[in-house]
Protein backbone atom coordinates (compact mmCIF):
# COMPACT_ATOMS: atom_id res chain seq x y z
CA UNK A 1 0.00 0.00 0.00
CA UNK A 2 1.08 3.21 -0.83
CA UNK A 3 1.20 5.86 2.09
CA UNK A 4 1.71 9.65 2.78
CA UNK A 5 3.03 10.58 6.37
CA UNK A 6 2.53 14.36 6.93
CA UNK A 7 4.04 15.90 9.64
CA UNK A 8 7.48 14.98 10.84
CA UNK A 9 8.79 15.20 13.93
CA UNK A 10 8.01 12.65 16.37
CA UNK A 11 5.11 10.82 15.94
CA UNK A 12 5.35 11.19 11.86
CA UNK A 13 9.15 9.95 11.72
CA UNK A 14 8.40 6.98 13.80
CA UNK A 15 4.96 6.46 12.01
CA UNK A 16 6.66 6.17 8.66
CA UNK A 17 9.60 4.17 9.49
CA UNK A 18 7.67 1.35 11.03
CA UNK A 19 5.23 1.31 8.02
CA UNK A 20 7.74 1.14 5.78
CA UNK A 21 9.33 -1.68 7.92
CA UNK A 22 5.73 -3.55 7.50
CA UNK A 23 6.29 -3.81 3.44
CA UNK A 24 4.44 -0.60 2.87
CA UNK A 25 5.28 2.18 0.71
CA UNK A 26 6.01 5.18 2.50
CA UNK A 27 6.30 9.09 1.81
CA UNK A 28 7.38 11.29 4.18
CA UNK A 29 5.50 14.84 4.16
CA UNK A 30 6.61 18.17 5.33
CA UNK A 31 7.11 22.09 5.35
CA UNK A 32 10.44 22.14 6.69
CA UNK A 33 12.78 21.27 4.10
CA UNK A 34 15.40 21.04 7.13
CA UNK A 35 14.01 18.44 8.57
CA UNK A 36 13.03 16.57 4.85
CA UNK A 37 17.18 17.25 4.16
CA UNK A 38 18.23 15.62 7.60
CA UNK A 39 15.57 12.52 6.94
CA UNK A 40 16.70 11.55 3.34
CA UNK A 41 20.25 11.69 4.47
CA UNK A 42 19.06 8.77 7.70
CA UNK A 43 19.00 11.71 10.37
CA UNK A 44 16.01 11.63 12.80
CA UNK A 45 14.82 15.61 14.04
CA UNK A 46 14.66 13.86 17.78
CA UNK A 47 16.63 10.91 19.63
CA UNK A 48 13.89 7.80 20.01
CA UNK A 49 15.72 4.74 20.39
CA UNK A 50 16.03 2.40 17.39
CA UNK A 51 14.40 5.20 15.14
CA UNK A 52 17.98 5.76 12.94
CA UNK A 53 18.29 2.47 11.74
CA UNK A 54 14.77 2.01 11.11
CA UNK A 55 14.75 4.85 9.03
CA UNK A 56 17.94 4.12 7.50
CA UNK A 57 16.62 0.82 6.61
CA UNK A 58 13.49 2.03 5.29
CA UNK A 59 15.03 4.61 2.63
CA UNK A 60 17.86 1.47 2.14
CA UNK A 61 15.09 -0.75 1.19
CA UNK A 62 13.66 2.02 -1.43
CA UNK A 63 10.22 1.88 0.65
CA UNK A 64 10.96 5.18 2.59
CA UNK A 65 11.45 8.33 1.13
CA UNK A 66 10.80 12.32 2.14
CA UNK A 67 9.41 15.05 0.33
CA UNK A 68 8.28 18.71 0.38
CA UNK A 69 6.15 18.45 -2.68
CA UNK A 70 2.62 17.17 -1.74
CA UNK A 71 2.04 16.85 -4.92
CA UNK A 72 4.46 14.17 -5.78
CA UNK A 73 4.09 12.59 -2.38
CA UNK A 74 0.22 11.88 -2.55
CA UNK A 75 0.47 10.81 -6.23
CA UNK A 76 -1.68 7.74 -6.80
CA UNK A 77 -1.60 7.62 -2.73
CA UNK A 78 -3.61 5.01 -1.09
CA UNK A 79 -3.84 6.98 2.64
CA UNK A 80 -2.48 9.82 4.17
CA UNK A 81 -1.64 9.49 7.77
CA UNK A 82 -1.80 13.17 9.63
CA UNK A 83 0.69 12.89 12.40
CA UNK A 84 1.76 16.32 13.33
CA UNK A 85 2.65 16.77 17.15
CA UNK A 86 0.21 19.05 18.40
CA UNK A 87 1.92 22.09 19.68
CA UNK A 88 1.26 22.74 23.42
CA UNK A 89 2.58 25.71 25.37
CA UNK A 90 3.25 26.33 28.80
CA UNK A 91 -0.18 26.08 29.70
CA UNK A 92 -1.19 23.19 28.22
CA UNK A 93 -3.03 24.50 26.20
CA UNK A 94 -2.97 22.71 22.65
CA UNK A 95 -2.66 24.97 18.82
CA UNK A 96 -5.19 22.97 17.36
CA UNK A 97 -5.31 25.43 14.98
CA UNK A 98 -2.18 24.68 14.00
CA UNK A 99 -2.36 21.36 12.77
CA UNK A 100 -6.23 22.29 11.22
CA UNK A 101 -4.25 24.48 9.32
CA UNK A 102 -1.75 21.98 8.07
CA UNK A 103 -4.37 19.04 7.08
CA UNK A 104 -7.34 22.07 4.92
CA UNK A 105 -3.82 22.91 3.60
CA UNK A 106 -3.30 19.93 1.75
CA UNK A 107 -7.07 19.26 0.85
CA UNK A 108 -6.25 20.72 -2.89
CA UNK A 109 -3.93 18.20 -3.17
CA UNK A 110 -5.94 14.34 -1.74
CA UNK A 111 -6.88 12.40 -4.85
CA UNK A 112 -10.28 10.91 -4.91
CA UNK A 113 -11.07 7.84 -2.63
CA UNK A 114 -7.89 8.86 -0.56
CA UNK A 115 -8.30 7.81 3.59
CA UNK A 116 -7.35 10.38 5.64
CA UNK A 117 -6.14 9.46 9.24
CA UNK A 118 -5.83 11.40 11.81
CA UNK A 119 -3.53 10.54 14.77
CA UNK A 120 -2.73 13.86 15.76
CA UNK A 121 -3.76 14.78 19.32
CA UNK A 122 -6.57 16.86 18.60
CA UNK A 123 -9.76 17.71 20.71
CA UNK A 124 -13.05 15.26 19.94
CA UNK A 125 -14.92 16.56 17.00
CA UNK A 126 -11.49 17.60 14.84
CA UNK A 127 -12.03 14.85 12.39
CA UNK A 128 -15.67 15.76 11.91
CA UNK A 129 -14.97 19.13 11.61
CA UNK A 130 -12.23 18.69 8.96
CA UNK A 131 -14.65 16.19 6.76
CA UNK A 132 -17.28 18.43 6.83
CA UNK A 133 -14.36 21.49 5.81
CA UNK A 134 -13.64 18.92 2.68
CA UNK A 135 -17.07 18.01 2.39
CA UNK A 136 -17.68 21.80 1.60
CA UNK A 137 -14.86 22.95 -0.09
CA UNK A 138 -14.49 19.96 -2.70
CA UNK A 139 -18.45 18.94 -3.25
CA UNK A 140 -17.96 16.70 -6.16
CA UNK A 141 -14.37 14.83 -4.67
CA UNK A 142 -13.94 12.16 -2.56
CA UNK A 143 -12.38 11.46 0.55
CA UNK A 144 -12.82 8.88 3.54
CA UNK A 145 -11.89 10.57 7.11
CA UNK A 146 -11.06 8.28 9.96
CA UNK A 147 -9.38 8.66 13.07
CA UNK A 148 -6.27 6.47 15.32
CA UNK A 149 -5.07 8.09 18.14
CA UNK A 150 -1.59 8.43 18.95
CA UNK A 151 -0.08 5.75 21.07
CA UNK A 152 3.58 6.05 21.29
CA UNK A 153 5.63 6.20 24.34
CA UNK A 154 8.78 8.32 24.12
CA UNK A 155 11.70 6.28 24.93
CA UNK A 156 9.53 3.48 23.24
CA UNK A 157 7.84 4.23 20.95
CA UNK A 158 9.03 1.72 17.76
CA UNK A 159 8.19 -0.58 20.46
CA UNK A 160 4.27 0.79 21.31
CA UNK A 161 3.99 1.06 17.22
CA UNK A 162 5.47 -1.98 16.30
CA UNK A 163 4.10 -4.16 18.80
CA UNK A 164 0.35 -2.90 19.98
CA UNK A 165 -1.60 -3.61 23.03
CA UNK A 166 -4.58 -2.38 20.69
CA UNK A 167 -5.11 0.27 18.39
CA UNK A 168 -7.78 2.27 18.53
CA UNK A 169 -9.46 3.21 15.24
CA UNK A 170 -12.95 5.56 14.72
CA UNK A 171 -14.12 5.22 11.23
CA UNK A 172 -17.09 6.56 9.15
CA UNK A 173 -16.94 4.31 5.77
CA UNK A 174 -16.44 1.36 5.67
CA UNK A 175 -14.09 1.61 2.88
CA UNK A 176 -11.94 2.73 5.66
CA UNK A 177 -12.29 0.50 7.63
CA UNK A 178 -11.54 -2.18 5.02
CA UNK A 179 -8.27 -0.32 3.87
CA UNK A 180 -6.94 0.42 7.63
CA UNK A 181 -7.04 -3.51 8.38
CA UNK A 182 -5.22 -4.13 4.84
CA UNK A 183 -3.08 -1.24 5.92
CA UNK A 184 -2.23 -2.77 9.76
CA UNK A 185 -2.39 -6.13 8.93
CA UNK A 186 1.57 -7.05 8.98
CA UNK A 187 1.42 -5.22 12.42
CA UNK A 188 -1.63 -6.42 14.47
CA UNK A 189 -5.26 -7.61 13.91
CA UNK A 190 -6.24 -6.37 17.54
CA UNK A 191 -8.21 -3.42 16.87
CA UNK A 192 -10.27 -1.67 18.67
CA UNK A 193 -13.31 0.10 16.04
CA UNK A 194 -15.87 2.31 17.05
CA UNK A 195 -17.06 5.54 16.02
CA UNK A 196 -14.53 8.75 15.45
CA UNK A 197 -15.67 10.36 17.91
CA UNK A 198 -15.48 7.63 20.35
CA UNK A 199 -11.70 7.38 19.45
CA UNK A 200 -10.94 10.30 19.57
CA UNK A 201 -12.38 10.59 23.19
CA UNK A 202 -11.38 7.15 24.39
CA UNK A 203 -7.70 9.28 24.14
CA UNK A 204 -8.60 11.91 25.96
CA UNK A 205 -10.11 9.74 28.48
CA UNK A 206 -6.91 7.72 28.97
CA UNK A 207 -4.64 10.30 29.00
CA UNK A 208 -7.10 11.67 31.84
CA UNK A 209 -7.00 8.09 33.96
CA UNK A 210 -3.23 7.62 33.78
CA UNK A 211 -2.88 11.82 35.19
CA UNK A 212 -5.70 11.00 37.75
CA UNK A 213 -3.55 7.69 38.64
CA UNK A 214 -0.25 9.88 39.31
CA UNK A 215 -1.83 12.64 40.94
CA UNK A 216 -3.81 10.14 43.43
CA UNK A 217 -0.64 7.94 44.31
CA UNK A 218 1.80 11.05 45.05
CA UNK A 219 -0.81 12.46 47.21
CA UNK A 220 -1.21 9.20 49.40
CA UNK A 221 2.60 8.99 48.95
CA UNK A 222 2.87 13.02 50.65
CA UNK A 223 0.37 11.68 53.37
CA UNK A 224 2.43 8.64 54.04
CA UNK A 225 5.46 10.58 54.71
CA UNK A 226 3.40 12.43 58.07
CA UNK A 227 1.96 9.28 59.31
CA UNK A 228 5.28 6.49 59.42
CA UNK A 229 3.93 4.61 56.12
CA UNK A 230 5.93 3.27 53.42
CA UNK A 231 4.13 4.70 50.10
CA UNK A 232 5.99 1.55 48.27
CA UNK A 233 4.35 -0.25 50.59
CA UNK A 234 1.35 0.45 50.08
CA UNK A 235 1.42 0.77 46.60
CA UNK A 236 2.21 -3.15 46.53
CA UNK A 237 -0.80 -3.65 48.54
CA UNK A 238 -3.15 -1.64 45.92
CA UNK A 239 -1.23 -3.44 43.04
CA UNK A 240 -1.71 -7.23 44.35
CA UNK A 241 -5.37 -6.10 44.36
CA UNK A 242 -6.94 -8.07 41.15
CA UNK A 243 -9.59 -5.20 41.21
CA UNK A 244 -6.43 -2.84 40.48
CA UNK A 245 -3.38 -4.57 39.08
CA UNK A 246 0.54 -5.17 38.74
CA UNK A 247 0.44 -2.48 35.75
CA UNK A 248 -1.61 0.06 37.36
CA UNK A 249 0.04 3.90 36.87
CA UNK A 250 0.40 3.34 40.87
CA UNK A 251 4.26 4.39 41.31
CA UNK A 252 4.96 7.26 43.90
CA UNK A 253 7.39 9.38 42.25
CA UNK A 254 7.75 12.66 40.49
CA UNK A 255 4.79 14.92 38.57
CA UNK A 256 3.74 14.10 35.38
CA UNK A 257 5.29 16.16 33.08
CA UNK A 258 5.13 17.62 29.74
CA UNK A 259 1.93 18.46 27.29
CA UNK A 260 0.54 15.14 26.74
CA UNK A 261 -1.52 14.21 30.00
CA UNK A 262 -2.06 17.67 30.65
CA UNK A 263 -3.27 18.60 27.13
CA UNK A 264 -6.30 16.26 27.41
CA UNK A 265 -7.45 17.44 30.86
CA UNK A 266 -7.16 21.01 29.29
CA UNK A 267 -9.38 19.51 26.64
CA UNK A 268 -12.04 17.78 28.66
CA UNK A 269 -12.00 20.35 30.83
CA UNK A 270 -12.77 22.77 28.20
CA UNK A 271 -15.81 20.59 26.80
CA UNK A 272 -17.56 20.73 30.24
CA UNK A 273 -16.52 24.31 30.32
CA UNK A 274 -18.47 24.81 27.14
CA UNK A 275 -21.60 22.35 28.06
CA UNK A 276 -21.72 24.01 31.93
CA UNK A 277 -20.88 20.64 33.06
CA UNK A 278 -18.70 20.88 35.83
CA UNK A 279 -15.87 18.20 35.42
CA UNK A 280 -15.01 18.40 39.02
CA UNK A 281 -12.23 15.35 39.69
CA UNK A 282 -10.39 16.07 36.14
CA UNK A 283 -10.29 19.87 37.17
CA UNK A 284 -8.91 19.09 40.56
CA UNK A 285 -6.25 16.93 38.95
CA UNK A 286 -3.76 18.86 37.38
CA UNK A 287 -4.37 20.98 40.62
CA UNK A 288 -2.70 18.37 42.53
CA UNK A 289 -0.33 17.42 40.01
CA UNK A 290 0.96 21.03 40.17
CA UNK A 291 1.22 20.85 43.67
CA UNK A 292 3.06 18.12 43.48
CA UNK A 293 6.07 19.66 41.72
CA UNK A 294 6.88 21.33 45.00
CA UNK A 295 8.12 18.26 46.61
CA UNK A 296 12.00 18.75 45.69
CA UNK A 297 11.83 21.52 46.55
CA UNK A 298 10.64 21.32 49.73
CA UNK A 299 13.30 18.81 50.30
CA UNK A 300 16.08 20.63 49.17
CA UNK A 301 15.03 23.37 51.45
CA UNK A 302 13.99 21.41 54.43
CA UNK A 303 18.39 20.13 54.24
CA UNK A 304 19.84 22.96 52.76
CA UNK A 305 17.89 26.18 53.83
CA UNK A 306 19.40 29.18 51.84
CA UNK A 307 20.64 27.66 48.31
CA UNK A 308 22.68 30.92 47.18
CA UNK A 309 25.76 29.57 46.16
CA UNK A 310 24.96 26.11 46.99
CA UNK A 311 26.51 23.57 44.06
CA UNK A 312 23.50 21.37 43.64
CA UNK A 313 23.74 18.11 41.15
CA UNK A 314 21.13 17.05 38.62
CA UNK A 315 21.09 14.00 37.00
CA UNK A 316 19.36 13.70 33.63
CA UNK A 317 17.65 16.24 31.97
CA UNK A 318 15.23 15.29 29.18
CA UNK A 319 11.59 14.74 29.43
CA UNK A 320 11.93 10.81 29.40
CA UNK A 321 15.01 8.60 29.83
CA UNK A 322 15.86 7.76 25.87
CA UNK A 323 15.03 10.68 24.53
CA UNK A 324 16.80 14.19 23.98
CA UNK A 325 13.50 16.00 24.56
CA UNK A 326 14.49 18.77 26.60
CA UNK A 327 11.10 20.70 26.09
CA UNK A 328 8.53 20.50 29.12
CA UNK A 329 10.81 18.59 31.12
CA UNK A 330 10.28 18.57 34.62
CA UNK A 331 14.29 18.57 35.36
CA UNK A 332 14.68 21.90 33.55
CA UNK A 333 11.67 23.64 35.37
CA UNK A 334 13.98 22.48 38.52
CA UNK A 335 16.91 23.96 37.03
CA UNK A 336 15.59 26.96 36.31
CA UNK A 337 13.80 27.11 39.88
CA UNK A 338 17.60 26.75 41.67
CA UNK A 339 19.02 29.25 39.46
CA UNK A 340 16.44 31.58 40.62
CA UNK A 341 17.14 30.52 44.25
CA UNK A 342 20.79 31.35 43.43
CA UNK A 343 22.20 27.36 43.75
CA UNK A 344 24.94 26.49 41.57
CA UNK A 345 23.31 23.67 38.95
CA UNK A 346 25.52 21.01 37.71
CA UNK A 347 24.00 18.64 35.59
CA UNK A 348 24.93 15.70 32.94
CA UNK A 349 22.31 13.36 31.08
CA UNK A 350 23.68 10.65 28.86
CA UNK A 351 22.02 11.78 25.70
CA UNK A 352 22.27 15.73 26.07
CA UNK A 353 25.77 16.81 24.73
CA UNK A 354 25.03 20.84 24.55
CA UNK A 355 22.88 23.00 25.84
CA UNK A 356 20.40 25.59 23.51
CA UNK A 357 21.04 28.84 24.32
CA UNK A 358 18.62 29.72 27.01
CA UNK A 359 19.57 26.88 29.62
CA UNK A 360 23.62 27.38 28.77
CA UNK A 361 23.89 30.27 31.52
CA UNK A 362 22.07 28.24 34.51
CA UNK A 363 23.22 25.16 34.11
CA UNK A 364 26.77 23.39 33.93
CA UNK A 365 26.60 20.49 31.59
CA UNK A 366 29.30 17.75 32.64
CA UNK A 367 30.52 15.39 30.91
CA UNK A 368 30.04 12.24 33.44
CA UNK A 369 27.47 11.65 36.72
CA UNK A 370 30.87 11.71 38.44
CA UNK A 371 31.91 15.11 37.38
CA UNK A 372 28.52 16.26 38.08
CA UNK A 373 28.08 15.25 41.62
CA UNK A 374 31.83 16.08 42.60
CA UNK A 375 31.42 19.16 45.18
CA UNK A 376 27.46 18.84 45.08
CA UNK A 377 25.90 18.92 48.63
CA UNK A 378 22.48 17.73 46.86
CA UNK A 379 21.91 15.27 44.30
CA UNK A 380 18.45 15.45 42.41
CA UNK A 381 17.57 12.12 40.46
CA UNK A 382 15.62 13.46 37.91
CA UNK A 383 15.54 11.14 35.60
CA UNK A 384 15.18 6.72 35.45
CA UNK A 385 18.43 6.87 32.84
CA UNK A 386 19.80 3.07 32.83
CA UNK A 387 23.23 4.24 32.88
CA UNK A 388 22.59 5.73 36.35
CA UNK A 389 22.54 2.45 37.73
CA UNK A 390 26.00 2.10 37.76
CA UNK A 391 26.65 4.86 40.83
CA UNK A 392 27.66 3.29 43.84
CA UNK A 393 27.45 4.58 47.43
CA UNK A 394 31.67 4.79 47.76
CA UNK A 395 31.17 6.94 44.37
CA UNK A 396 28.47 8.59 45.92
CA UNK A 397 30.50 9.67 48.91
CA UNK A 398 33.50 10.60 47.39
CA UNK A 399 32.28 12.88 45.13
CA UNK A 400 29.76 15.23 47.24
CA UNK A 401 30.75 17.44 49.60
CA UNK A 402 27.68 16.17 51.52
CA UNK A 403 25.89 13.22 50.60
CA UNK A 404 22.39 14.51 50.10
CA UNK A 405 20.40 12.09 47.26
CA UNK A 406 16.96 12.99 46.37
CA UNK A 407 15.48 10.28 44.25
CA UNK A 408 11.56 10.37 44.16
CA UNK A 409 11.66 7.32 42.15
CA UNK A 410 13.70 5.62 44.58
CA UNK A 411 14.81 4.68 41.02
CA UNK A 412 18.70 4.13 43.29
CA UNK A 413 17.25 2.43 46.31
CA UNK A 414 19.09 -0.41 46.06
CA UNK A 415 22.07 0.98 45.37
CA UNK A 416 22.10 4.42 47.63
CA UNK A 417 19.01 3.86 50.24
CA UNK A 418 20.34 1.74 53.08
CA UNK A 419 23.53 3.02 53.30
CA UNK A 420 23.67 5.72 56.19
CA UNK A 421 26.44 7.80 55.32
CA UNK A 422 24.05 9.18 52.62
CA UNK A 423 21.16 10.92 53.51
CA UNK A 424 18.18 9.16 51.22
CA UNK A 425 15.04 10.75 50.04
CA UNK A 426 12.64 9.59 48.03
CA UNK A 427 8.44 10.37 47.55
CA UNK A 428 6.68 8.54 50.55
CA UNK A 429 9.45 7.02 51.95
CA UNK A 430 10.02 6.54 55.73
CA UNK A 431 13.65 8.36 56.81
Amino acid sequence: MKIVVMGLWHLGTVTGACLAAAGHTVIGLDGDAQVIAQLQAGRPPLYEPGLEDLVKAGIASGRLGFTIDPDAALHQAELLWVAYDTPVDEDDRADVDFVIGQVTGIFPHLPDDIIVLISSQLPVGSTGRLRQLYAQAYPGRTAAFACSPENLRLGKAVEAFTHPDRVVVGTYEEIARRRIAQMLEPITDRIEWMSVESAEMTKHALNAFLATSVAFINEVASLCEQVGADAAEVERGLKTDTRIGPQARLKPGSAFAGGTLARDLEYLIKIGRERHLTTHLISAVKASNDAHKDWPRRQLRAVLGDLRGQPVAVLGLTYKPGTDTLRRSSAIEICRWLHEQGAKVQAHDPLVSRLPDDLSPIIALRPSVEEALRGAVAALIASECPEFKTLDAVAVVKAMARPVVIDPYRFLALELGSDNRIQYLAVGRVR
